[in-house]
């Protein structure tokens, strides 16, 4: 079968003529009569629109059925973009990269997270920071607890319904990812990175920080970077930056970072403005001509030469260089040193390529582009100026046909939930579900910070009370459940997959009134004690 850009396509094309059209009737009827599924039908339909083509150059604006054919193509448009709606999705990202300089938290972030935008709610922030605090004493504490700008970020949006759903930190470097509870049981596979790249590789001062994931059946990475300082390693930065992307997930039974459908690349990658003095740079920028400095960036003449970086798009640079700043001021380095002002923070993203190809038997076909992306912000926040980077963020959509439909397991509270009896939890799962003795489900605050902050949790075999085909019970015991009661929500935790896989809808759990009755100051005072972590679930 020929492809639609033969000659011969072309010649049957050319052969159908307007005495065909006899009615608007007959035509469709003739194009209902293909298959309008599979590779074979999308061929057809191409056919069909090239013969249409070839009668549209036969056409005056004076033919009757002009007018006839124009509504019947904008009803075509109409179904097509309704099914689109239909299949497509947006999911809403924002990312963050700052070079914090050791600094303390400040103490707002409402404009750098958008949460005073009236845009649409975020469905998921990524926030990447350098140069956290990392001395002896700050690194040893962060590692039997959170770091205090995980514990900031956390506390801002946990009451917001955002859980963190992974971090990784490379002493300096920290990678923070933040989801709405909706789309927990429909992201899986996460896993996390890091590379060295500080003193030949023995020194984590510089170098990358990786999470990656299955976001609806899509494999999507974040890497956040922090590359070597100073005009003149414009050559070491692009090593080192070459050697992280080709370093993560090097031998693993999951795709290298390139491999991803979707890689976004962020962080204080320390690329500066070549050539221009600083007088020139400093007026420019007061004038707000960034157009003239863009040429000298090293990163986007490096964009222009290096083959690995080809694939990258980043948004225009329509705001200051970020790098370098007095301390809490928008005034650029008035000290001895006068560096020279440079968009060192930036956000970079690629898109994997999806190629039409044609088949052993010589039929077209096509790998379908089931995920795209858009740029809807990239700009940098002047008030923030605790270090002397300020922060910059990209605000994107994620046009995604989701090929994950059904979380793995649903379950849901049964009856009426108190201390003053025993529980039950029912749950189903799906037949390819890989379920283990190991799984359990959790009683969570509605604003849990991360999957091991649970109130209590039901070994989902230990626990189990009842069996059928159809689903499962499990039982919490009465002594196990929060005297006062509130809202909450249960999550099941799969070992096997690492992560939340079922998600319940908020319920109310009612106050004990037996507690109540017998002393109500207990009952102002009484919470149960968290029983202690599972030891296999400290680190998320």
């Amino acid at each position: 079968m020929a492809s639609l850009g033969s000659e011969d396509a072309f010649q049957d094309s050319a052969a159908f003529s307007l005495n065909d059209l006899e009615s608007l009737h007959n035509l469709r009827s003739r194009s209902a009569s293909f298959s309008s599924t599979g590779s074979s039908g999308r061929l057809q339909l191409r056919q069909r629109v090239a013969q249409l083509m070839a009668c549209v150059e036969d056409m005056s604006s004076d033919d009757e059925i002009h007018e006839e054919v124009s509504r019947t193509l904008d009803e075509a448009f109409l179904i097509w973009g309704k099914k689109l709606k239909d299949k497509w999705q947006e999911f809403r990202l924002h990312v963050v990269t700052w070079n914090v300089g050791t600094a303390s938290p400040p103490p707002d972030v409402t404009s750098l997270l958008h949460l005073d935008s009236p845009d649409p709610a975020m469905d998921m922030y990524i926030i990447g920071l350098q140069e956290v605090n990392s001395s002896i004493t700050n690194f040893l504490s962060d590692l039997a607890f959170d770091d205090p700008w995980s514990i900031f970020f956390m506390s801002v949006l946990s009451p917001l319904g955002y859980m963190k759903l992974s971090s990784i930190r490379l002493q300096g470097l920290l990678l923070l990812i933040f989801v709405k509870h909706v789309h927990l049981p429909f992201i899986r596979d996460i896993h996390t990175q890091y590379t060295r790249t500080g003193l030949y590789g023995y020194w984590g001062n510089k170098g990358g920080v990786t999470v990656r994931l299955s976001l609806y059946g899509h494999a999507i990475c974040f890497m956040n970077c922090h590359l070597p300082a100073h005009m003149e390693n414009t050559n070491q930065r692009l090593d080192d930056f070459e050697k992280i992307l080709e370093m993560q997930f090097e031998g693993e039974s999951i795709p290298n970072v390139s491999g991803h459908d979707v890689l976004f690349c962020f962080g204080d990658l320390n690329f500066r403005i070549a050539d221009y003095g600083i007088h020139f740079v400093r007026e420019s920028i007061n004038n707000k001509r960034y157009s003239l400095l863009w040429e000298k960036d090293q990163l986007n003449m490096a964009k222009m030469k290096e083959s690995f970086l080809k694939d990258f798009i980043e948004g225009p640079l329509q705001f200051k260089p970020t790098y370098k700043f007095d301390l809490h001021s928008d005034v650029y380095d008035t000290s001895e040193k006068k560096r020279k002002p440079a968009w060192t923070d930036r956000i970079l993203w690629k898109v994997k390529n999806f190629c039409q190809h044609t088949s052993k038997e010589g039929e077209f076909s096509e790998e379908e582009q089931t995920i795209s992306v858009t740029l809807n912000k990239y700009i940098s926040h002047m008030s923030y100026g605790i270090s002397d980077h300020k922060p910059v963020t990209g605000t994107f959509g994620l046009q995604l046909k989701p090929l994950l439909s059904d979380p793995l397991v649903t379950l849901n509270p049964e009856g009426e939930w108190s201390a003053e009896h025993d529980v039950l939890i029912s749950y189903s799962a799906l037949p390819e579900f890989p379920s283990s003795a190991w799984d359990w489900i959790g009683l969570f605050k509605v604003a849990f910070r991360h999957a091991n902050d649970y109130v209590t949790y039901a070994w989902v075999e230990d626990d189990e009370v009842s069996s059928s085909k159809d689903s499962k019970q499990v039982y919490m015991s009465a002594a196990e459940i929060p005297d006062l009661g509130g809202e909450f929500l249960l999550c099941y935790y799969s070992n096997n997959l690492q992560a939340i896989v079922g998600i319940s809808q908020p319920f109310q759990i009612q106050l004990n009134r037996t507690l109540f009755e017998k002393d109500p100051t207990q009952a102002e005072n009484s919470w149960m004690q968290k029983p202690d972590n599972l030891e296999s679930h400290d680190e998320f």
